[in-house]
């Protein structure tokens, strides 16, 4: 099991990681001929696009072709590519940049920062869009961007019943202590987020079941799903130690269990490695470890798949 140093030092360099992104606006809706000035942000790898678009929409108003679109109009691109307004920064960069991880030798991070690992990816440069939204990749969400909010409380919810079996740990938050929870992720607010995030990870009384774990794989466009990028996400029930025995489960077992063409070896990774914040992931690190200290904020472990 990792230590309670180890844990801190994990937990500090994931919640302190961040990506740098140089945002611009669609030059099919910039009405200066040379383009608008970029946008220029170090974000969190935690945070959600989303959050952004009130601040890019005022930044880019003087250059629309159109000054009725409104901010959650907006959609984001990457090479042609469109982003899921859902999912975190980091795990779109790790999905979707094609930028190679950082190899860490165990959960041990210390000595060094996997997250913020400059190379020529870097800064991210995304396309914002007001326009023409891409109905076949992204589902549309309200004027208001309430979407939003519902999207991560239901995922919230759903890791929860996970873990304890129901979901009674998110469902009997005070509305003042939900509201914190929000207001937490949208100001990437440690001191805040913590002790209610804690409270829902080490469930009083309530013995682990299952450890929320999504896998995102590479998957071939499709008829219905043209884009490139496209992905597929791989889900089932990951119990905290190896079935049939009381032995903790690592990840490569569980890999192995899931995805036994990508991963035949429970300790190698011979065929694909596991991605998770910006770093592969030791095959030996335990599923609960990881749940513990390197959950998104919503709860889950969401694991990338990049191919060797």
């Amino acid at each position: 099991m990792t230590s309670t140093k180890e844990a801190k030092n994990l937990l500090s360099c994931i919640w302190d990681g961040s990506l740098p992104l140089e945002i611009r606006l669609s030059a099919s809706e910039c009405r200066i001929y040379d383009q608008a000035d970029p946008y220029l942000i170090q974000y969190p790898r935690l945070s959600y696009l989303p959050f952004l678009l009130p601040h890019l929409h005022a930044f880019f108003a003087p250059s629309f072709i159109d000054p009725e679109v409104i901010p959650y109009d907006g959609w984001f691109s990457f090479e042609d590519v469109p982003l899921k307004w859902q999912y975190p920064l980091g795990l779109l960069y790790d999905l979707v940049s094609g930028a190679s991880p950082s190899q860490a030798s165990g959960l041990d991070v210390e000595d060094r920062s996997p997250l913020d690992k400059q190379d020529e990816h870097l800064p991210w440069r995304l396309t914002l869009h007001f326009t023409e939204w891409p109905e076949h990749a992204l589902v549309r969400p309200d004027a208001e961007g309430k979407m939003l909010h519902d999207a991560f409380i239901n995922s919230v919810k759903e890791a929860d019943f996970l873990r304890n079996g129901t979901a009674k740990g998110i469902m009997s938050l005070s509305k003042d202590d939900s509201t914190k929870l929000w207001n937490a992720v949208q100001e990437h607010d440690f001191e805040s987020f913590d002790p209610i995030s804690r409270r829902l990870l080490y469930a009083q009384g309530a013995p682990l079941r299952h450890v929320p774990l999504k896998i995102y794989l590479p998957s071939s466009p499709t008829v219905s799903e043209p884009t490139s990028g496209h992905l597929r996400v791989v889900q089932s029930l990951i119990t905290p130690s190896t079935p049939g025995s009381r032995e903790p489960q690592s990840l490569g077992t569980a890999l192995h269990a899931l995805l036994p063409s990508l991963f035949p070896s429970r300790r190698t990774p011979i065929l694909a490695k596991a991605v998770l914040h910006g770093a592969v992931v030791p095959m030996g690190a335990l599923v609960e470890d990881l749940m513990r200290t390197a959950a998104y904020l919503d709860g889950w472990v969401h694991l990338g798949v990049v191919m060797m």
